[in-house]
């Protein structure tokens, strides 16, 4: 396992010293130590660069291999933290720490905002402030630092980043996903599911605004508005799970 590790290491793209000095950078302010700084920066290598160029590598394979991880690190956390707690209490505290709301949170705090790489496309529509491609990327760095530095490295690491989340979320500190939220009390009080539809758009292509109402019970609420359709259903959402809940 070891000789095929470094033979894949050895595949990767030479890095200029301006780069490495930049993942230097990184790994000062995340307090890791990668042994391959070029396995650190296909961590950040979004496949829109793959798409445009003949380079033939991406991050989602890493990406793939740290969603597993993660997931094997935070279950291990909430089993030690909460020993009180059933499984599904558990699995649902699980599901808000590791989802990609949190995880493009702590990828900012990381500041892999500013470490990726991106395709001209890409860059040019935002993708540096896109929570799935920041979330994507902190699942990439997680798989890259397993198999740079081993269980034990990333276990630590992992779980610096991941206890203060799971304590916003015990607390009820966290962004909540108030979707779910008001499908699950509309499910309570009618037996129904809440109809989203979008009103208007506003704005150029580059700063669009959405607007979007929810139908509950013969009941509008909203609009909620975001920079696209999930965020403006989300806020309205929030709208109606707080008159519902007022009333």
């Amino acid at each position: 396992m070891a000789d095929r590790f470094q033979n894949a290491v050895c595949e990767l793209p030479a890095l200029s010293p301006g780069r490495k000095k930049e993942l230097a950078a990184f790994q000062k302010t995340a307090a890791i130590r990668f042994k391959s700084p070029e396995l650190l920066n296909l961590s950040f290598m979004h496949r829109s660069v793959s798409n445009e160029t003949n380079l033939k590598i991406n991050n989602e394979r890493l990406e793939f291999l740290g969603d597993a991880i993660l997931g094997a690190v935070t279950a291990t956390l909430l089993y030690e933290r909460l020993r009180d707690r059933a499984e599904g209490d558990l699995a649902k505290i699980k599901s808000v720490v590791v989802s990609e709301d949190v995880l493009s949170g702590v990828a900012l705090q990381l500041q892999i905002d500013s470490c990726l790489i991106l395709g001209k496309g890409e860059e040019l529509s935002g993708g540096r402030t896109k929570k799935a491609i920041l979330a994507d990327a902190m699942e990439a760095l997680i798989g890259a630092y397993y198999l740079d530095s081993g269980y034990k490295a990333v276990f630590s690491f992992v779980s610096r980043c991941i206890a203060p989340e799971i304590e916003r979320v015990l607390n009820k500190k966290h962004h909540q996903d108030y979707k779910t939220l008001l499908q699950e009390l509309s499910q309570r009080l009618f037996k129904a599911y809440p109809q989203y539809h979008l009103v208007k758009r506003t704005g150029p292509e580059h700063e669009r605004l959405f607007w979007m109402e929810v139908t509950l019970n013969s009941r509008t609420y909203g609009p909620g508005t975001g920079k696209n359709k999930k965020s403006a259903e989300q806020e309205a959402a929030k709208i109606a799970y707080e008159e519902l809940n007022g009333e």
